[in-house]
């Protein structure tokens, strides 16, 4: 009798064990794997942009906002003081550090915000080169530039937030 009783356990275990496989691939199947899905669009009707996307659509699970960043070194000293060129590398620096530390990359990034200090024409060609290095030539994120009269500490010259989408 102990022994039957054994032998029937050891099969009942055996079909739990079994059932619990075949549950568990049967919610691996229903779990998507990569939950990001992100289309760049311009559509017709709307000038071509340079440098950006008019529309940006992401269905993620994980959105990163970055605040903005300014031209400070990891000391918190002002880089590239009235140099316009020297603070926009050093503020894409510093948001694409900000989004490694969120587990995300530059080209994850699908909506950007610039912020310049009284906006003059011949700065928008260095803007555009310098963005060219950091963000996808194919897939830029969604952009707006906004000239502006001052930003919260005299010296900066322009401070860019940004929206990620995280696989």
């Amino acid at each position: 009798m102990i022994k039957q009783n054994s032998v029937f356990c050891s099969m009942l275990l055996a079909g739990i064990i079994a059932l619990m496989a075949q549950l568990a691939a049967a919610q691996a199947e229903r779990t998507p794997k990569d939950t990001t899905k992100i289309q760049f669009l311009n559509p017709q009707g709307l000038s071509k942009p340079m440098g950006y996307t008019q529309v940006v659509v992401a269905q993620t699970g994980k959105l990163v906002y970055v605040s903005g960043q300014v031209p400070l070194n990891a000391k918190g000293e002002v880089v590239g003081k009235g140099d316009f060129r020297a603070q926009v590398t050093q503020v894409m620096d510093n948001l694409n550090t900000a989004l490694v530390a969120a587990g995300a990359t530059m080209k994850d990034v699908v909506k950007a915000n610039y912020y310049v200090v009284n906006l003059k024409p011949e700065q928008v060609p260095v803007i555009r080169e310098v963005r060219s290095k950091y963000f996808s030539a194919e897939h830029p994120p969604a952009g707006t530039l906004v000239g502006v009269t001052a930003l919260v500490q005299e010296g900066y010259m322009i401070e860019i937030e940004a929206v990620a989408t995280v696989k």
